[in-house]
């Protein structure tokens, strides 16, 4: 208790430290542009408090986001336009999550403020929450908010759970949207790559009308998108469409620690020497052998001029573990997972206001929305370690001959099975929101008071089906083929029984219909999840009194929130909890616990809780004179009661001064924050994970496991301590136009919910026996190779840095008729250190890791100049070189002993990139805009993101990884 006063104490204090130095900065927080400057005498409403008062200016930086901005992007997506920001680092959207089957994020739009995660950062709607659209995230997707009907975008970068709650503690992003729109508006836009696809349509209206002499009032939007997507290249190194920067960059370890050299070795063109693309004999005598589409045998061609050893281990000489460099790497499967999801929109929304008098209006919303993906996340099925009989009648003549000489009945094999069709994920997420409510205003003690009372209920639907998924075991039975009779037949009588189709995995040969549908049944994996959330919300704000510098200002309210969930999987997938069916029927050769596909084995699920809040916030005037300028003092403090997580508290104090010198004002808040554990972090159902080239190190060898992550009802709320100091210059008189702030930001976050031990590290612990009690949470020598993993409140994470941000805007430049905006924002990451709290780790620092979501700088430019005729924006989007990964100790040569927690590399870097965009407009007439967009005009190609195993190895949470991209739309106003 005493600690926390003491905090306060120093965050109230810092303001007047910070003045003594504050002729040395030049700062200022950019008004939104075409934006008037609101005088003493408006009512502001400020997404950074729930203060409604005459000239309030919040202490927590806010950045604007107005639809002049929006509309120069011409994005389908509003969500694109926002993750330009700066202060937007590690957000989800439709060119992530693509290579996952499990995750049901794919083309899901959610944000991310300060690289703490999508379920750290609130996204409101004019103030009101919405329904998560994912269990796994528990954060709304934005594509199916009413995007033409937007007034402006509030992005509060800084944390605000003492106004707005839970989740708020990397910041808040607001949509705020036009509620007395008249009129009728339109947007069409078309848009494709470079290379001609990812080909999207949009199709955008918005009507709004007033009856009853202006009394009633409805306004409509409706919006249809439909976007290709992008998809997946071939095996080898062939990326979608032409594209040429793919090349198997990967970080491949040599195995030994200790010899002055470096442990790993960054390289491109890796190839694996566990599968072929058409077969490969991995270990024993007849390794090196592999398998043309015919299911001829030839030597394979080893990248590194490496040799088979033909030991057991399957060692190739003058290579590294699991990989050689070179090679035939006509097998790698890195770019074979989509770009880019397809993913078909629809969106109606609708608000109707009923005006009681002048000061008063009940009010009612619905928003239906409805969002179809699809993606590939990899080519075929990489199956390593296969073991196949040399009696085997689909086995050559010459490898049965080989196996009889050498004295061997079986030999290790691995395939990518080119002839299985590949692996798509549909995910589909229905959206049911209304809102009913009263707003206005009304007096008491002859004060003017203002309220909100609202009740919202949200509904999501989400359904994913997982198509051509391999069942494991039956996979398994098939390959394992025998004659009888002069038939082909599975050589277990069981598997026989129930339907086994043998199938020959050498070569290319197209199984028939009945033996894929066997292995790839047609219903695949499924699961349907619902989600609802109810909020009962009720605020009141005004000014009660007065001071000797002005009225104090207060905002109170409470706030009920239920959410809950269910989630239904196949049984295959799920276990015998869901029935068996005729779609899934029993087979003996599948586990009745689940877990039977090679990916997408989801689980049931089923988990609610609920939360009491109640908030006050006060903004209280020091100083108001010429002489001293104006001095504000903001206090707020939420008390919060969870059914689930007990009660946690969140408050802030902060400070605003407006100087007497012009335009000049400095700002301050200390605050703390709170993330309480959503339903997936407590109920979640499991999740697994296909986790390939997982490397087993009892036995030193590669393998293929699932990765079971699991929930903790157990969980507490997560604690922040945050920090903002910074200056603005805002229009001052000796520059009028011009806007500047600098503001810096700390982030302390304890008992963070965070995955446990991950794969890696759990089995680790058992195989050094640092944590004798992991030995029992994996199997990796069954049929079906499996770590289990879950969350808990260990880890802590500290974050600072700062944010710029800079304007002009200057009219008839050069004695030109239009008016030239100039605007730049840059935020500079410090540092970004998360201490897992697990035995045997370290502090990791991310700030700038180029492979993760904070580059040290990352910095937006934008200028436009426009007329009343035409309008030409030109915009830059920038981020700083980078690391790989901070951990690792860069070395050629006279390297120190590699260690797990510090290894060595000899090349850790991963360049920057900048993408130049360009826009423009013409006003066919005072109803009709044409428009234009080319996003990343020079078609700078991604930078590879290598790992110690074999994907994608981009990273496109940063990189552009489409191209050139051109965009063209008409936009009708009336």
């Amino acid at each position: 208790m005493h600690n926390s006063k003491r905090k306060i104490l120093i965050g109230s204090g810092s303001l007047l430290a910070f003045c003594a130095f504050a002729g040395a900065v030049l700062a200022a927080e950019p008004a939104p542009q075409q934006t008037d400057k609101p005088d003493d005498t408006t009512v502001v409403v400020v997404t950074a408090s729930r203060i409604t008062s005459r000239g309030f200016k919040a202490p927590t930086p806010t950045t604007s986001i107005s639809t002049t901005d929006i509309a120069n992007m011409a994005q389908p997506n509003v969500f694109t336009t926002i993750t330009q920001l700066p202060s937007l680092q590690g957000s989800s959207g439709v060119a992530t999550n693509t290579f996952s089957t499990s995750s049901g994020q794919q083309g899901l739009s959610s944000f991310a403020l300060r690289g703490l995660g999508v379920s750290r950062t609130l996204t409101l709607l004019d103030g009101q929450r919405v329904v998560p659209s994912n269990i796994g995230t528990g954060a709304p997707d934005i594509s199916l908010f009413p995007q033409l009907l937007l007034k402006r975008v509030d992005v509060v970068n800084g944390g605000a759970s003492a106004s707005w709650g839970s989740d708020a503690v990397g910041g808040v992003v607001n949509f705020i949207t036009d509620k007395k729109f008249e009129g009728f508006k339109a947007n069409v836009e078309m848009g494709e790559t470079t290379y001609g696809d990812d080909k999207q349509g949009l199709v955008q209206m918005a009507f709004g009308k007033s009856f009853l002499e202006g009394k009633l009032h409805t306004e409509f939007a409706v919006e249809y998108h439909k976007e290709d997507g992008v998809e997946a290249g071939d095996f080898g190194e062939n990326a979608a469409n032409g594209r040429d920067w793919y090349r198997s960059s990967t970080l491949v370890n040599t195995g030994i620690t200790n010899n002055g050299s470096p442990q790993y070795v960054n390289v491109d063109h890796a190839q694996s020497i566990t599968y072929g693309k058409y077969g490969l004999i991995t270990a024993g005598p007849l390794q090196g052998i592999a398998f043309d589409q015919n299911g001829n045998p030839y030597n394979f061609v080893y990248g590194s001029n490496g040799v088979p050893q033909k030991d057991a281990a399957g060692t190739v000489a003058g290579c590294y573990i699991g990989f050689c460099v070179g090679g035939d790497t006509s097998a790698n499967v890195g770019v074979g997972a989509s770009l880019q999801s397809a993913i078909t929109r629809s969106n109606f929304y609708n608000r109707t206001s009923f005006d009681l008098n002048e000061d008063n209006e009940l009010y009612f919303t619905i928003n239906l929305a409805k969002v179809d993906t699809h993606n590939q996340p990899n080519p075929g099925f990489t199956e390593a370690g296969l073991t196949i009989q040399c009696d085997n009648p689909y086995v050559p003549d010459a490898i049965s001959n080989l196996c009889t000489t050498n004295g061997i009945t079986q030999f290790k094999f691995g395939t990518v099975t080119p002839f299985l069709p590949s692996i798509r994920v549909n995910t589909e997420r229905k959206q049911e929101r209304f809102v009913v409510g009263a707003d206005g205003k009304f007096e008491l003690f002859g004060s003017n008071w203002n309220y909100d009372a609202y009740y919202e209920h949200g509904k999501q639907n989400s359904d994913i089906y997982v198509h051509n998924l391999l069942l494991k075991a039956r996979f398994t039975a098939a390959i394992d083929a025998v004659e009888e009779n002069g038939v082909i037949v599975c050589r277990n009588p069981g598997a026989r029984a129930n339907g086994c189709q043998p199938i020959n995995v050498i070569g290319n040969q197209t199984p028939s219909a009945s033996a894929i549908a066997y292995l790839q049944p047609p219903v695949g994996a499924y699961q349907n999840t619902i989600q609802t959330q109810d909020v009962t919300a009720l605020s009141v704000s005004g000014e009660p009194f007065s001071l000797w510098a002005g009225p104090v200002s207060v905002a109170t309210g409470a706030e009920y929130r239920r959410e809950w969930y269910s989630a239904v999987a196949d049984p295959y997938g799920n276990g015998t909890s869901t029935p068996y069916s005729a779609d899934y029927p029993s087979d003996p050769l599948l586990s009745t616990g689940g877990g039977n596909f090679y990916a997408g084995n989801y689980r049931n699920g089923t988990g609610s809780f609920n939360v009491i809040e109640a908030f006050l916030e006060f903004n209280v005037p020091l100083l108001n004179s010429n002489a001293t300028g104006q001095l504000n003092m903001n206090l707020a403090g939420r008390a919060e009661k969870y059914s689930t997580a007990g009660n946690a508290e969140a408050w802030k104090v902060g400070f605003t001064w407006d100087t007497p010198l012009s335009g000049l004002r400095f700002r301050t808040v200390r605050s703390q924050d709170v993330r309480a554990p959503n339903l997936n972090d407590l109920f979640g159902p499991t999740v697994s994970t296909n986790l390939p080239n997982f490397t087993n190190p009892f036995t030193n060898t590669t393998l293929t496991i699932s990765q079971n992550q699991g929930s903790n009802p157990g969980l507490k709320p997560e604690i922040a301590q945050n920090f903002t100091f910074g200056a603005v210059l805002s229009n001052p008189d000796w520059l009028p136009g011009f806007s500047a702030s600098i503001d810096y930001y700390d982030i302390k976050l304890e008992d963070a919910i965070a995955s446990g031990p991950n794969a890696t590290q759990l089995v680790q612990y058992c195989f050094d026996g640092s944590v004798p009690a992991a030995c029992n949470a994996f199997d990796l020598t069954g049929a079906n190779p499996y770590v289990n993993v879950g969350s808990i409140n260990a880890a802590s994470i500290k974050t600072s840095g700062v944010d710029y941000e800079l304007s002009y805007q200057m009219p008839h430049p050069l004695g030109l008729q239009g008016n030239l905006t100039l605007r730049g924002l840059a935020t500079n990451v410090h540092n970004f250190t998360t201490v897992p709290g697990l035995p045997g780790t370290i502090p990791s620092e991310t700030a700038g890791q180029n492979s993760g979501a904070t580059p040290d700088w990352k910095a937006l430019f934008v200028q436009t100049y426009s007329t009343p005729t035409y309008s030409l924006t030109l915009q830059e989007r920038w981020f700083s070189d980078g690391v790989i990964g901070n951990q690792y100790v860069v070395c050629s040569s006279g390297c120190p002993v590699s260690t797990s927690n510090n290894p060595t590399l000899n090349n850790n870097t991963m360049p920057g990139a900048t993408y130049v965009d360009l826009a423009g407009s013409y006003n066919i007439n005072k109803n009709v805009v044409a428009y234009f967009k080319i996003d990343n005009l020079f078609n700078v190609d991604p930078e590879p993101s290598p790992q110690t195993n074999t994907g994608l190895d981009v990273n496109p949470a940063l990189y552009d990884t489409l191209g050139r991209f051109y965009h063209a739309g008409l936009r009708f106003n009336f």
